[in-house]
């Protein structure tokens, strides 16, 4: 069986990793991957935009590969997975039009609405004068969303009401483009975020293990939101019951709606919930693909071969898959960003250390997010540069291996959190960025 793999970042290392433990998997290609997946045994890359549908399209006919499996969001908004299936391509990942939950925000409550799925209450405005109209006479804090793709950057919590009328001003200067021309103005939800990346076939759909992603950049979950600083899973969050509920409650009336605007969902439903302190879980939002850096740390714990998941969703065989399988383990993920993220910093970073970590402790991987492998040797291209992530029998030991892994990787200035984990086990790391 072969595999492409489209996308460039952290999420994208880790599926191909993942495809690459199987005996089954003989080749991946990663569109257009980054120095991590260069240095993985088994993976090639291919220089091409992940939105490139014709060289994506032929790259998968002409090498013979199994199925497509798309990373990012933006691809698939753009309609890439409709562009290969018209070729008789297998796509992992929805159509432009299941895309939208992504896409638009506006569209997404309107689908929840229809659904009855619980979410906070929202308006939706065109302007900005109505907005902050409908602003001043809301409670603070308050969400501040531009409706579509804004680069993980579209979405403020505003703890004043002038923080909440910068962010509306924001997005209709242009500063996100066509993203920024409508805004989502919600109730702000209070409890502990959860991540329940789920995998359909369009007709069964069934949730991976749930993760907790820490979004700001500062320690204590201070800071502006980021892609994500770090994750571990499962999260006790959201027990056995509460996942079931989440099942019952939203990832089956979500799909059920999306079958009653005739959208044909194949690939990963990401919920972000919130589960608030009466333990109900309510959904803050829905992404189109695997969670980043969710994925890193849900993968590792995965025993279920990915190829049969990947292909049971292309197949509409989901519900013939028996229940996925699980290592009784704890993972981690700790992101080690560039200086100044997530705004303005340095590329070109030469890196060191990753080969020693990873060969010091088998539990121990390092998913490159940010990288570009050259004739200098590694060099960092992006804010978000490496994942690193562990396993353990318990999340003080997957915590513990992935701080001693990050401790021994070096590139100029590089920063991280030192207490992921913390909402839940209060687990600091007390090191040093480098």
């Amino acid at each position: 069986m072969k595999a492409i793999v489209v996308g460039s970042g952290g999420r994208e290392h880790a599926l191909a990793w993942k495809l690459l433990r199987s005996p089954q998997v003989t080749e991946v290609v990663c569109i257009p991957g980054n120095g991590g997946t260069a240095l993985l045994a088994g993976c090639r890359n291919v220089a091409m935009a992940d939105t490139e549908a014709d060289g994506i399209a032929r790259c998968a006919l002409v090498n013979n590969m199994s199925f497509v499996l798309v990373g990012p969001e933006q691809p698939l908004a753009e309609g890439l997975a409709d562009a290969l299936k018209a070729q008789g391509i297998k796509v992992f990942g929805p159509s432009k039009a299941g895309a939208q939950i992504e896409a638009s925000k506006a569209w997404a409550k309107a689908l929840m609405a229809e659904a009855k799925v619980p979410t906070a209450a929202a308006a939706v405005f065109t302007d900005a004068e109505r907005a902050i109209a409908h602003l001043q006479q809301q409670s603070t804090p308050i969400v501040v969303k531009a409706d579509g793709l804004a680069a993980g950057k579209g979405v403020t919590v505003a703890s004043t009401v002038d923080e909440a009328i910068a962010a509306i001003q924001t997005a209709f200067s242009g500063q996100f483009g066509a993203a920024g021309e409508r805004v989502v103005i919600e109730e702000f939800l209070q409890g502990q975020e959860v991540s329940v990346l789920a995998v359909t076939d369009g007709q069964t759909i069934r949730p991976l293990l749930p993760a907790q992603d820490h979004k700001q950049v500062g320690e204590g979950d201070t800071g502006p939101n980021t892609g994500g600083m770090g994750a571990y899973a499962p999260t006790p969050v959201m027990p056995t019951e509460l996942l079931n509920r989440v099942q019952i409650e939203i990832l089956e009336p979500t799909l059920k709606a999306l079958q009653a605007r005739g959208i044909d969902y194949c690939g990963v439903l990401y919920a972000g919930l919130i589960v608030t302190p009466a333990g109900d879980p309510k959904v803050i939002e829905f992404n189109c693909r695997f969670g980043d850096p969710e994925t890193q740390a849900v993968l590792p714990l995965l025993e279920t071969p990915l190829e049969d998941i990947v292909m049971a969703c292309c197949e509409k065989k989901l519900d013939r898959l028996p229940p996925f399988s699980w290592k009784n383990a704890a993972s981690a993920c700790v992101v080690m960003a560039a200086e100044g993220y997530p705004g303005p910093c340095k590329k070109g970073l030469s890196i060191d250390g990753i080969a020693n970590v990873e060969a010091d402790d088998a539990d121990v991987v390092v998913f490159h997010a940010g990288t570009r492998l050259s004739q200098e040797g590694l060099m960092s291209t992006g804010g978000r540069v490496l994942g690193v992530s562990a396993i353990a029998p318990d999340f003080s030991a997957a915590l513990a291996k992935a701080y001693r892994a990050v401790d021994n990787i070096q590139f100029p200035g590089s920063y991280y959190r030192r207490d992921i984990g913390h909402r839940v086990k209060g687990i600091t790391h007390q090191g040093i960025t480098s």
